[in-house]
């Protein structure tokens, strides 16, 4: 059935409970934000996911709005926000609830099920609607959208360093635990065996003994094939999770050095391995990433996951179809590195494209060129405070997903610094008290505070 309508939206009242309205401060950034997002077009975009009449209602679009903005801005796990949000009355107000709530108000799993349901245009919604609330408030400037900054980056998964030994001894420990679970009774389950070769290669490769490390490898890749030939054998019909794992299991002991399509993990078969000629890391496993952050200011406007490790250049009229469809135009300028060179985008922005001798550009363009580099800094921040490191969810809608919402966290927290940050706001009510212990203080701002 369609969601549930948050507390805060029934006129209902209660005798012995005080509102979060007369709890929380008005000045807060959470509290004033909350005024400027639009929840009833999260109502009526998301609602459409929903039947009817059948099931039970679903849990309020606000709330699991609210949640995920709250996880990428603070950079936290479904179990963690959850957690967070109890002991928080800002982030309860944020997410339309009346009253102070003491109990979690969803299973963290809901959070996981409610993005399968979204998926990819759900999460750009969110990343729309931090968009206007800038410009709502009027934190990005209309002319601010119309130079872009253009770059790729990888998101990596969140799995194990690839190793011939780790591969082939997880899809044995996985293979074995699939069949058991299912009934079939195998020969011999080489638990104790496989640690046992897979400890010896490891140290075998330590020593710098490569023959002898080679031969521990094949031992493993010799247990692989006897419990694949066992499993098949003996399951009659086997499930679809067990039939997905003898491929995999399969593709790993056939796949060699220089094989193409390799599987790194197990539990995510479709990660790929991208070189991007970085010194202290030579090779990164996951997809490439592609954004789109202006000149000016860097809010983020286009984020987008690309599979199968395109060249960056033909990344670029995928970024633009996302930024036109996300913000209703393209902008006029689009500022790249060389890697973007060939890039046959056709669409009516003007593509800037660096170049080794820069005497060539003009002075006009110079100016903007030089802020290209901007967008580094920004993907630093994506990966080292909005979860884009090491990605956590699922399968190739994950990795849109993810890739989204994380710049959609950092248009919000940046919207969230910039509302601290004007006069008699909190970060200065805060630091009232500490002044006056401090014996006051001469700043002007904290005198018209008090």
């Amino acid at each position: 059935m369609k969601p549930r309508k948050s507390a805060g939206e029934d006129p209902q009242g209660e005798l012995f409970k005080a509102e979060l309205r007369y709890l929380v401060d008005e000045r807060h950034s959470l509290v004033k934000l909350a005024a400027e997002v639009d929840w009833g077009q999260f109502e009526k975009t998301f609602g459409l996911t929903f039947d009817e009449k059948l099931g039970r209602p679903g849990i309020p679009t606000r709330l699991m709005v609210a949640l995920h903005y709250l996880k990428y801005s603070f950079d936290l796990s479904d179990e963690l926000v959850v957690q967070g949000w109890v002991e928080n009355p800002y982030w309860q107000f944020f997410s339309g609830e009346k009253f102070f709530q003491h109990e979690l108000p969803i299973d963290p799993s809901s959070m996981t099920r409610w993005r399968k349901r979204v998926g990819e245009a759900g999460a750009e919604e969110l990343l729309r609607e931090t968009i206007r609330a800038g410009l709502r408030l009027k934190l990005i400037k209309p002319t601010q959208l119309q130079r872009v900054n253009v770059d790729t980056t990888v998101q990596e998964k969140n799995i194990r360093f690839p190793t011939d030994a780790r591969l082939l001894d997880r899809a044995r420990e996985r293979l074995v635990k699939q069949a058991q679970a299912e009934g079939i009774e195998l020969r011999q389950s080489y638990v104790r065996v496989g640690k046992r070769a897979l400890k010896q290669q490891s140290r075998y490769a330590h020593a710098k003994q490569f023959k002898r490390a080679k031969k521990s490898t094949r031992k493993l890749k010799t247990i692989l094939g006897r419990v694949i030939r066992d499993v098949e054998r003996k399951a009659g019909d086997p499930s679809q999770a067990l039939t997905e794992l003898l491929v995999i299991s399969k593709r790993i002991v056939e796949q060699q050095r220089k094989s193409k399509n390799k599987v790194y993990s197990v539990h995510e078969p479709g990660v790929e391995c991208i070189a991007k000629g970085k010194a202290h890391k030579r090779y990164e496993f996951g997809c490439k990433v592609s954004l789109a952050a202006t000149s000016k200011g860097g809010w983020l406007l286009a984020a987008q996951a690309h599979h199968h490790n395109p060249y960056d250049a033909h990344t670029l009229a995928g970024t633009m179809a996302q930024l036109a469809k996300l913000n209703g135009r393209e902008p006029q300028h689009a500022f790249v590195d060389m890697g973007y060179r060939g890039h046959g985008y056709e669409g009516t922005c003007i593509v800037h494209v660096d170049k080794r001798r820069r005497g060539r550009i003009p002075q006009s363009t110079w100016k903007w060129m030089k802020r290209r580099s901007a967008i580094e800094p920004t993907i630093g921040h994506l990966k080292a405070s909005r979860r884009l490191d090491k990605n956590r969810l699922k399968g190739a809608l994950g990795d849109q997903m993810n890739v989204i919402l994380s710049a959609a966290g950092m248009n919000l927290h940046k919207i969230l610094k910039d509302l601290a940050g004007m006069p008699g706001s909190l970060a200065l009510f805060l630091r009232w008290p500490l002044e006056l212990l401090r014996g006051g203080s001469a700043d002007p701002r904290l005198a018209s505070a008090r």
